[in-house]
């Protein structure tokens, strides 16, 4: 027991200053909001205008058009047309003709082609946009494709093409995220008083830790030699 006092004491000096420094920096990272340190706060309310495109027929096609990217789907050229709404769908570039969502079957096809082991398919399941599952946490409507490993794919049945790839362990990584900034129920809320509070008291104990460590060499120096 002595030994292990020993090495413990030792360990104390190695990470002592770390631990006092990730602790002083994390409670740095939580003490505001992360929208207040991307400087959102800072932007003013515009509101949103639609897209022109002159000349094309895309303009004529979705007059409300906020957002256009345009990908390569199956050997041609294809729009995401996103609304000013939100709303989400795919036409030809070139004559702008609707495309049709992708249908189950697609979904499984283009996890196949684009996932490996994408062909071992356990399930696949339809979510509306309001109803997004919790790993994936988008308003987008989406097939799940479950693959047998545990992993999920999550393939936009308005976009046509892999919006989110879930595997078992990031699902672990979400869940260890979660309680690493104490908030399991959307595990996006980076600073709240209930981390802030307990992040201020792990530091006071960290530097208590680094104080006492000190007066304890120092007494074991001032001890007189039987």
């Amino acid at each position: 027991m002595r030994q292990l006092a020993k090495w413990h004491i030792w360990l104390g000096w190695l990470v002592g200053v770390p631990i006092a420094m990730w602790l002083a920096t994390g409670l740095l990272m939580v003490a505001r909001p992360i929208e207040e340190v991307r400087g959102d706060h800072l932007k003013r309310e515009v509101a949103a205008q639609a897209l022109a495109i002159p000349g094309s027929t895309l303009a004529g096609a979705e007059a409300n058009l906020s957002e256009m990217h345009v990908t390569m789907q199956q050997g041609r050229a294809v729009a995401i047309l996103t609304a000013l709404d939100g709303s989400v769908r795919r036409v030809d570039f070139t004559s702008a003709a609707p495309l049709p969502a992708l249908d189950a079957a697609a979904a499984r096809a283009l996890v196949a082609r684009e996932i490996k082991g994408g062909d071992k398919v356990a399930k696949v399941t339809a979510f509306a946009a309001e109803n997004a599952p919790f790993d994936f946490r988008r308003p987008l409507a989406t097939w799940q494709v479950a693959l047998e490993d545990g992993t999920n794919v999550y393939v936009g049945r308005d976009t046509g093409r892999i919006e989110a790839v879930r595997t078992r362990w990031w699902r672990a990584f979400d869940f260890a995220w979660g309680l690493h900034i104490m908030d399991l129920s959307t595990r996006e809320d980076t600073s709240h008083p209930v981390l802030i509070l307990f992040a201020a008291l792990s530091l006071t104990g960290a530097l208590i830790g680094c104080v006492l460590m000190f007066r304890r060499r120092k007494a074991r120096v001032a001890t007189p030699a039987p």
